[in-house]
């Protein structure tokens, strides 16, 4: 019998027997025969998949869950060779799903479409996080991941390259993402990139996560809001908000911010500065009140002895200023210490301050630390929702 059109496709790419082949030989792994105690480390590859193996169908959930149980079992990755074929595997899978997505537009399935480079957007995340930084093979990805999120513009819910306009007429640009109803008023999330990371490489991971919440989101980087004057960040920011206020489509009292690494304290600071925030992910102050703990131990030589009620009253002084919940996003990546998190956490349930604490699984490898990105998010984006329904937010 003759291949499909997309079974060929794969083969010219060189992907069918290295995608195909291993899901056949995955997908015969019943959780039954799921390796424990005692197991080699190559061993460990085949328990952390188990039935979950995506197959290359265009098939989100599917996808997502699959990727989900690698990274919960990437102990499994123990060396070099190792980490380099599941890197190959897992952007093979991507450009299955990216040749899948083309199909489908050649045959008209927009949402199938849309669905599939979905799905592949996952893949290349998960591989960007096995790639070795200093090789040639995570630009590509990169690359791959940018020629994604260009095949949304011509789909629906498109995403938008907009521009900012400042106080000081410069403009800088951000990504768009509508919820996809512009007959509702839905709400938003402003997102701020980490530290040297652009907003498309944000917005390649949300996009999976937040597309179907009936929620939009503007993406922002952190250089473009970090390099600011002092105060400037905040009026920047406010700009965002603007922004989306007077869209149709937005509703105005429902807008939250959520910042990644360092941008987490930008988001508590802007949080203070605009009382329009409506809901906030960020580092509750305790960037910022580290470094000053720190740095009056150096001077004093007595943060050691410090009243533990003082101690409690500065630790959540600057979170008392926020009027909106918030959500702190402690180890992983994120820039908060778990055990000052955790005591803030604590003060606030006594002072009956809204604030709620996430902590994202991962696990130690012999090649470094894997968060899981997708548990994270779906917690995130979760936690907005319900702060971000009508009748929750202030």
């Amino acid at each position: 019998m003759r291949p499909s059109r997309f079974a060929e496709e794969l083969i010219r790419k060189g992907l069918w027997p290295s995608v195909t082949a291993d899901v056949g030989r995955l997908q015969r792994v019943s959780c039954g025969e799921m390796l424990s105690g005692g197991e080699e480390p190559h061993q460990g590859a085949n328990r952390m998949l188990c039935t979950g193996w995506p197959q290359v169908t265009g098939n989100l959930a599917s996808t997502r869950r699959s990727a989900e149980q690698f990274l919960d079992g990437s102990h499994g990755i123990f060396g070099a060779l190792s980490r380099k074929n599941w890197f190959a595997r897992w952007t093979s899978i991507g450009d299955a799903h990216c040749l899948v997505g083309r199909s489908n537009i050649e045959n008209g399935a927009f949402e199938e479409a849309t669905e599939a480079w979905l799905c592949a957007l996952t893949a290349f995340e998960v591989a960007k996080r096995l790639a070795d930084g200093a090789d040639s093979q995570s630009a590509d990805v990169s690359a791959k991941v940018e020629a994604s999120i260009q095949r949304f513009g011509s789909l629906e819910p498109k995403v938008e390259r907009i521009q900012i306009a400042y106080c000081d007429q410069a403009k800088l640009h951000a990504y768009y993402l509508p919820a996809g109803a512009p007959d509702v008023s839905a709400p938003a999330v402003i997102c701020i990139s980490a530290e040297e990371e652009t907003e498309a490489t944000l917005l390649s991971r949300l996009l999976p996560a937040v597309i179907g919440r009936r929620m939009s989101v503007l993406v922002v980087s952190h250089d473009d809001v970090s390099n600011r004057w002092r105060g400037q960040a905040e009026l920047f920011l406010s700009c965002c908000l603007d922004y989306l206020s007077a869209r149709p489509d937005i509703d105005a009292t429902r807008i939250g911010i959520y910042g990644e690494g360092l941008s987490a304290g930008l988001a508590t600071d802007f949080a203070i500065f605009d009382r329009r925030v409506a809901a906030a992910v960020c580092d509750g102050g305790l960037w910022n009140w580290a470094r000053t703990h720190a740095s009056v131990g150096w001077m004093t030589k007595t943060a050691d002895v410090l009243d533990e009620n003082v101690v409690s009253m500065r630790r959540s002084q600057l979170v008392r200023q926020l009027k909106c919940p918030v959500l702190v996003v402690a180890g992983g990546r994120g820039i908060v210490s778990v055990p000052e998190a955790i005591k803030l956490e604590a003060d606030c349930t006594a002072a009956r301050i809204d604030l709620e604490l996430a902590m994202p699984r991962t696990i130690q490898t012999q090649v470094g630390e894997f968060e899981n990105f997708i548990a994270s998010d779906e917690y995130i984006f979760g936690w907005l929702d319900r702060k971000l329904a009508r009748g929750s937010a202030p």
